[in-house]
């Protein structure tokens, strides 16, 4: 491990032209991460991939996987789980992206946005920025894209863009968020998904209030599938003992 994540290190730091820095081994994860974190969408080298791609999943299995097939439903298609997303696996996990759809560019930062692009490896954000060129503009709040998850265990990564909350808690800013869960539910029964992971969309760095939040993932998730008949599979990702809490006592009710 240590020598994949020296090879990583000295990798992009050549890139931006800077010499390595002489740090403990501790601290090299944060480095790598924060490196990756700031690297623009550009072509990489196979040997880099291929030693990336060993050392992430050597960190995935060391953090441990969680696999939909070990959870208990808390309702019919519904399940409630907390832990780290980016160690779930199911057929697709949401990811709370900004209107770049790039990731987060902040070092180290602790949004679920950043944790999915540097997990999933510098693939993920090549094939965003793909989306994004061919798209020609920002994503829409409430839109959702796909792409694949590389180095996650999950097989697809969605996108979507939650609205941000300054101030006052909107009716628009409801619309907006129910949008978000509408949007990627359609998106995932359009590729054949059978399950889904939610996280709590706009809750956190966009300011939504949590618990409005969450009676409105759990509506908008039963409205759609009492609508369209999906037998789609949703996880309620949660991170925090408030939010599980929240969505414990609104799942029961």
């Amino acid at each position: 491990m240590a020598d994949k994540l020296d090879f990583l290190i000295k990798t992009l730091c050549e890139e931006r032209g800077e010499s390595v820095p002489a740090i403990c081994g501790c601290e090299k994860h944060r480095l790598f991460r924060a490196l990756v974190n700031v690297r623009m969408p550009d072509p990489a080298s196979a040997e880099f991939l291929r030693v990336q791609d060993e050392y992430l999943q050597e960190e995935l299995r060391r953090k441990g996987i969680t696999d939909i097939a070990a959870l208990s439903p808390v309702a019919p298609d519904i399940y409630l789980w907390q832990g780290d997303i980016t160690t779930l696996k199911c057929d697709g996990i949401v990811n709370a992206a900004n209107s770049r759809l790039l990731g987060c560019f902040c070092p180290n930062h602790g949004c679920i946005d950043n944790a999915i692009h540097t997990f999933a490896g510098v693939q993920l954000r090549r094939e965003c920025a793909e989306i994004m060129r061919a798209q020609g503009k920002e994503e829409g709040t409430g839109q959702a894209k796909i792409t694949k998850a590389y180095n996650l265990p999950c097989k697809y990564v969605l996108h979507t863009v939650g609205p941000i909350v300054y101030g006052q808690l909107t009716k628009k800013h409801e619309s907006e968020l129910a949008d978000c869960y509408r949007s990627c539910l359609a998106l995932a029964d359009k590729n054949g998904l059978k399950s889904i992971a939610f996280c709590c969309i706009s809750t956190g760095e966009f300011h939504f209030p949590n618990e409005r939040a969450a009676e409105i993932a759990i509506q908008t998730v039963k409205e759609y599938k009492r609508q369209t008949l999906s037998e789609i599979k949703i996880i309620f990702n949660v991170f925090k003992d408030y939010d599980y809490d929240v969505y414990a006592r609104l799942l029961k009710a």
